[in-house]
């Protein structure tokens, strides 16, 4: 970029009428953070040629990263009585109506935007987060379910909310965690801990009512009786089978391993005996021992004091089972697990001659 503005430049300064390669420069210094200077660029086209549209547009940009929110609503509304159809000054007209605190008109734009685009999912999940903001959930819960399946990972996110809640939808919690599982993958921080925390609440370590408890687990369990619907070639060998399990017997390693960590992350306890076998031993010639996902999975669970990852972590750590050998971080970890299982391994990794911490 930086030899692209000394290449203009020079052309500038043989010809200072080349108003294409003003606009050029222009972009290019605004590309580089100067805005100043692209601002300059952008004002000498439009003293030239005040209808170019492409040029106001640049500088109505400019001004907003500048934060000069007035003067750049004053371009964009030249522009679109120049051009009333071009959806990006609507879009970014509707950023800085929202900014200034306009929201009615934030939602004119946006509206206008879909009208012209109906797939910008940025303006949709805008004119959804406004429409939440003024408490029209009914109205805003449509706006986010199309952004949400266009792969808009807040908007995942928003839509969970909106299901676990009732929120201009009815209230289903199943599909809350199928979207926040959704979001979680893209990496949506928020959608990762509305799961775990739901998860505290069915494992009946949260302070909340049995009821509540109760419809947590029966969703964790309706969401893993969903996943079978992604693979409707495959059919069960027992009623509880696992859809993971099922991949396995088929010899479909390479897709029953994600699909057993989403299980396993729903509660599945099958799943999560299945994940740990495949860990410490994998599969011949298709998964290889101390597979990273599957550590990061029992890490996680580990950290959420589930019991059956934080005693095979403790296992992992132990034995140096794929990870550098680390016999107090397993001590420490069986300590705090009150259960049989962990107090044998316990007595094992004491017996090897270190000293409990």
């Amino acid at each position: 970029m930086a030899a692209a503005t000394m290449t203009l430049r020079e052309a500038l300064r043989r010809d200072p009428e080349l108003l294409a390669a003003r606009s050029s420069l222009g972009q290019a210094l605004y590309g580089m953070g100067d805005l100043d200077g692209a601002l300059e660029q952008f004002q000498t086209v439009l003293r030239a040629r005040p209808e170019d549209v492409p040029a106001r547009l640049q500088l109505a940009t400019a001004l907003m990263a500048r934060h000069d929110w007035r003067s750049a609503r004053a371009e964009l509304e030249h522009v679109l009585r120049l051009e009333p159809d071009v959806a990006q000054a609507h879009y970014s007209l509707g950023v800085v109506r929202y900014t200034e605190g306009d929201l009615a008109g934030a939602i004119e734009s946006y509206r206008r935007v879909l009208a012209r685009e109906p797939g910008h999912v940025d303006a949709r999940y805008n004119l959804a987060l406004i429409l939440k903001l003024t408490r029209r959930d009914a109205e805003a819960a449509p706006e986010l379910l199309a952004a949400a399946e266009a792969g808009f990972p807040k908007a995942q996110y928003f839509v969970g909310v909106a299901y676990a809640n009732g929120l201009g939808v009815e209230r289903d919690l199943a599909r809350a965690i199928a979207w926040w599982f959704r979001a979680a993958d893209q990496p949506v921080p928020q959608a990762a801990e509305a799961l775990a925390q739901l998860r505290q609440v069915a494992l009946g370590r949260a302070r909340r009512p049995a009821a509540e408890r109760d419809a947590a687990s029966r969703a964790f369990r309706d969401y893993r009786e969903t996943l079978w619907g992604e693979f409707p070639d495959l059919a069960r060998a027992a009623d509880d089978e696992s859809m993971g399990a099922a991949l396995l017997r088929r010899g479909r390693v390479a897709e029953a391993v994600p699909v057993l960590i989403r299980e396993a992350s729903a509660l599945s306890e099958p799943a999560q005996r299945l994940l740990e076998t495949l860990y410490e031993q994998g599969v011949d010639g298709e998964l290889a021992p101390h597979d990273a996902r599957i550590l990061g999975y029992l890490a996680r669970a580990a950290g959420e004091g589930q019991l059956r990852p934080r005693i095979e972590l403790a296992r992992i750590y132990g034995h140096g089972l794929g990870v550098p050998k680390d016999v107090g971080r397993a001590i420490a970890l069986l300590k705090s697990t009150p259960h049989e299982d962990a107090q044998r391994l316990l007595q094992e990794l004491s017996a090897t001659g270190r000293e409990v911490r």
